[in-house]
């Protein structure tokens, strides 16, 4: 191990230990010991001392003996005389190093430096969860901490963009002689944010704790590992959470001592300068700490180091291609051409086709292109997909047809929304300029069909309308469609199939959970219904989606089925023996941690609630959704407590046991909103068409003893329900 950098760590943490002490002090000075200590939206206190010591930190004066301990794991930095060849007192620094690190962002934020100027700061529960599907399904296979500041601010786009291009989820931050790369991102007009993938998190080196907490509380909420299980924590990041340390320009002391505390977690770091190389493995998976002094060459060899499983997306567009690109947004001011929403008609449909109507790869450009336009014009278009294949079904039509929303939206440059006839698309001025027409659409739309349903696609082509005579024909055609599409799937019950379909999809981060799937309850995490499931088994026989056999009905309210349970044990390896479908309170369906949604009983009330993870605020049962949702992700079967998909909430079998949506008394007003018209017709269904009005939001209160009232004088049905405990 070289000497230099064991040195340089604990040189390095013991001027980033010392620098906590002092604003701890001041701290104390000015705030007293029962100031509040928190950042937003976590359920998890201060992350890295809440994992790997179990210590919850709420207020100033929880931090002392924590400093002491972190003071205790200090080593003396090394004489010259004095040769270290294992990582041990590196690996004791670094870890010294988190816990101070996050003590100084914790106090910043209470003196209110904290997030910096453009920076994001504390990453949240909430985007965690948000982006859970993508972490799980491999669209984000890995993380990138870059620290520090590229030669120039043309290589920083050029590095960014390669991370970009194998859907790398970036961090960016800390500094090189007062530049950072945000600002050199910024000066080149690269967006960031969650959406493009490139995440500013702060200016300074001890603000790269910010991505070594989201990491950390990756173990928390979809391992189902507990605070205080360090070594298990450590272990969960090393063998899931595949993320590297991307070190751009000079490593100083304070770099080469975080670096040690990322190498605690399993994840190394690579540099662009001449350092000292760690090579033996060990602690990563590979090496530890290595240079590659070639930016053409680094973001490859810095993959290849952390072993992470990238898939580069090659398709014949003159503009980068990739999912980090999925939520870019196009602004007026950067705009070509848009279609559709208000600006123009607009509708995009899929449709089967027998085998000989299809010309493989025929793409077809009926009308002016984008080039026909003046700059920040609308124009009329329409998007029609034949599909083919032997092994295609007509159910499968809107999901494939769902999928040219990501599909088109992972071109840089152009931003869609919507789907079917409420599409709103937009190019970029840049993008045009590159290259980009409308046939792209079409080349996109034919190469990622193959690509993700080749198993049931056996042709595609594609046909591009841009006339409004033309447009209203498919449009009309669509809407046909569409209507008959939905009757379909709403005529689809639980007890019409056969096979439920299990998902294991979330289980590279939640082991032992497993979803089971019927036409009448989605996934929880909302991205995953009964006919998802069956496309995906048909794609791919081995894959997370597997026909479940109901077998013998054991009760029919509760949703328990033999067939059910057998799957239920094998699928979770033999951590639950059932789970009942239709039933809150008894055994009740496991959770991940990307839920859209979470119910819980409120006793009191005779009632559940339920919280969206947008909604930020206190809920009536003394938890925000981020302290909610610890007591119901990785894997455990909480009863009174489910996390679920909103659109269940609409289903005939939402909590049958209890007595279904009648037992809903609380709900934040954004989710009243956007269930509402799917809400009123089944409550009109269930005999109570105002039930809506009758269900409490944070306007009437956010605790019990405030909402109780309101229930009291709407005449709430749950009041009068048997009791639920």
């Amino acid at each position: 191990m070289s000497k230099i950098i064991a040195t340089a760590a604990i040189r390095g943490a013991h001027r980033i230990v010392g620098e906590c002490e002092k604003l701890l002090g001041r701290t104390i000075t000015e705030k007293g010991k029962e100031a509040k200590i928190e950042f937003p939206e976590t359920a998890y206190f201060l992350p890295m001392i809440y994992a790997l010591l179990g210590e919850e930190v709420k207020q100033v004066g929880d931090m002392p003996p924590i400093l002491d301990y972190t003071k205790g794991l200090l080593h003396e930095v090394p004489s010259d005389s004095v040769w270290l060849p294992y990582l041990g007192p590196t690996l004791d620094a670094g870890v010294a190093t988190l816990f101070a690190e996050e003590m100084i962002v914790a106090l910043r934020y209470l003196h209110g430096t904290e997030p910096q100027q453009d920076c994001n700061g504390f990453f949240t529960d909430t985007i965690m969860r948000t982006l859970g599907i993508q972490l799980v399904d491999g669209r984000m296979p890995g993380f990138a901490a870059i620290l520090g500041a590229a030669p120039d601010s043309k290589t920083a786009v050029k590095i960014v963009r390669e991370l970009q291009k194998r859907s790398i989820l970036i961090f960016a931050g800390s500094s090189v002689n007062g530049t950072s790369i945000i600002d050199q991102l910024k000066a080149e007009g690269v967006q960031m944010g969650w959406e493009p993938y490139v995440v500013p998190y702060g200016r300074d080196t001890v603000s790269a704790i910010y991505p070594l907490d989201w990491a950390i509380r990756s173990a928390l909420t979809f391992g189902g590992l507990k605070r205080g299980q360090a070594k298990e924590c450590l272990l969960y990041c090393k063998e899931r959470v595949f993320a590297f340390g991307l070190a751009l320009g000079e490593v100083d002391d304070l770099k080469y001592a975080t670096g040690a505390g990322a190498i605690n977690m399993g994840f190394p770091v690579i540099a662009d300068t001449e350092i000292p190389e760690i090579r033996p493995t060990g602690i990563c998976t590979y090496e530890h700490v290595v240079h590659e002094l070639d930016h053409d060459k680094i973001v490859p060899y810095s993959i290849q180091v952390r072993g992470v499983k990238v898939k580069v997306q090659e398709i014949d567009v003159p503009v980068p291609y990739s999912p980090a690109f999925e939520g870019e947004v196009v602004r007026r001011e950067s705009m070509h051409v848009q279609m559709g929403q208000k600006y123009s008609k607009a509708v995009e449909y899929l449709r089967m086709r027998e085998l000989d109507e299809v010309e493989d790869g025929k793409i077809e450009l009926i009308g002016p292109d984008i080039d026909s336009v003046q700059p920040g014009e609308a124009m009329p278009l329409a998007i029609q997909v034949d599909v083919a294949g032997r092994r295609m079904q007509k159910d499968f039509e809107p999901i494939l047809e769902r999928r040219i929303h990501p599909y088109i939206n992972m071109a840089m440059g152009v931003s869609h929304a919507g789907q079917r006839n409420i599409v709103w698309i937009r190019v970029s001025t840049e993008t045009f300029q590159k290259g980009f027409r409308l046939a792209h659409f079409g080349t996109i739309l034919h190469h990622q069909l193959h690509e993700e349903y080749g198993k049931i696609v056996d042709k595609a082509a594609v046909r591009i309308f841009t006339r409004e005579p033309d447009v209203e024909k498919v449009l009309a055609e669509a809407t046909r469609a569409f209507h008959e599409r939905d009757a379909r799937v709403e005529g689809m019950t639980d007890e019409s199939v056969d096979d439920f379909y299990s998902c294991t999809l979330c289980q590279s981060f939640a082991p032992n959970h497993v979803c089971v799937i019927s036409p009448e309850r989605l996934g929880l995490c909302g991205a995953y219904n009964w006919l998802d499931g069956k496309a995906s088994f048909e794609i791919n026989p081995r894959g997370p989606n597997q026909p479940v056999k109901k077998g013998e009905c054991l009760d029919p309210v509760k949703g328990i089925f033999k067939g059910v349970n057998e799957a239920v044990r094998l699928y979770s390896h033999g951590h639950l023996e059932q789970f009942t479908i239709y039933s809150l309170m008894d055994t009740p369906m496991t959770s991940c941690g990307c839920f859209e949604c979470i119910m819980a009983i409120l006793p009191e009330t005779n009632g559940v609630m339920i919280v969206n993870r947008e909604y930020p605020d206190m809920t009536p049962c003394g938890m925000k959704f981020t302290t909610l949702a610890g007591a119901v992700g990785g894997g455990q079967q909480t009863p009174g407590f489910l996390g679920i998909g909103r659109l269940y909430v609409t289903s005939r079998k939402f909590i049958l046991a209890e007595g279904g949506m009648k037992r809903i008394v609380w709900m934040p007003k954004m989710l009243k909103d956007d269930v509402r018209t799917r809400f009123q017709k089944r409550a009109a269904d269930e005999g109570m068409p105002d039930l809506l009005d009758r269900i409490a939001d944070e306007s009437v209160g956010s605790s019990v003893e405030e909402i109780m009232p309101f229930l009291q004088k709407a005449g709430h049905p749950a009041l009068t329900l048997p009791p639920l405990l």
